[in-house]
């Protein structure tokens, strides 16, 4: 792993009386998999969309490589996300959905095909690229949302629960796909509240409470005293 890649700091959020996060600061470095645990409603979600520019921060500031992007558009942000929602464009088919986000950016027609190949190769998905989303289950959904992310080659992958509702067979074939896409050089971030899973295959892990970090260690060290 190389230097800090993503830097928070003091980052606070607050949705009207409530304040979702208070004054959060954590790091990842160049090739990490770090995961942020925590209960529903201690600010997980809220975290990613600030780091991928959904969400404003009231305060704090959002660093990588050097470079404030909390002042960015998403599109600027070289950030890539899966939520809970895949949100798959239903009218196309598994490959025009992953290849979508290099047409817009005016890829070669050839380039963009052959990223396109590779990003289902990783996930598994191959098979069924001239689908359409309405025929794949929600892990096959949820592959496809992974390839989409990926085409795009981006420096940071945030993901959001991706366990949540599915088959513990399938969670495990997807976590196995973030693990391959990490080891491929693609900084991870995960958030999750399944900490033994994620906690199984990330380097380091926060713990957030109520809107504040309450610890931070590498992950075999929070297996160890969970």
């Amino acid at each position: 792993m190389s230097s800090s890649l993503l830097t928070i700091r003091d980052i606070r959020k607050r949705f009207g009386a409530r304040e979702v996060l208070r004054g959060v600061s954590l790091d990842v470095a160049g090739g990490e998999f770090l995961t942020v645990l925590g209960e529903s409603g201690s600010g997980k979600t809220t975290l990613l969309r600030l780091i991928a520019g959904f969400e404003q921060a009231d305060s704090g500031e959002i660093v990588m490589s050097g470079e404030r992007i909390d002042v960015l558009p998403p599109y600027k942000r070289p950030v890539n996300t899966v939520f809970q929602q895949y949100a798959l464009f239903p009218h196309m088919s598994v490959k025009e959905n992953v290849a979508y986000g290099l047409r817009v950016t005016g890829l070669a027609p050839g380039e963009a095909m052959h990223r396109t190949e590779q990003a289902l190769a990783l996930v598994k998905m191959t098979e069924f690229s001239e689908s359409s989303p309405g025929k794949l289950s929600g892990g096959q959904q949820q592959r496809v949302a992974l390839a989409r992310a990926l085409v795009n080659r981006p420096k940071l992958l945030l993901l959001d629960e991706p366990s949540m509702g599915l088959a513990p067979k399938i969670v495990e074939l997807i976590l196995e796909n973030i693990q391959k896409i990490n080891a491929a050089g693609v900084t991870v971030l995960l958030v999750e509240q399944n900490a033994a899973m994620a906690l199984a295959i990330s380097h380091r892990g926060y713990v957030l409470e109520t809107g504040r970090i309450l610890l931070e260690d590498k992950s075999a060290a929070l297996r160890e005293n969970p």
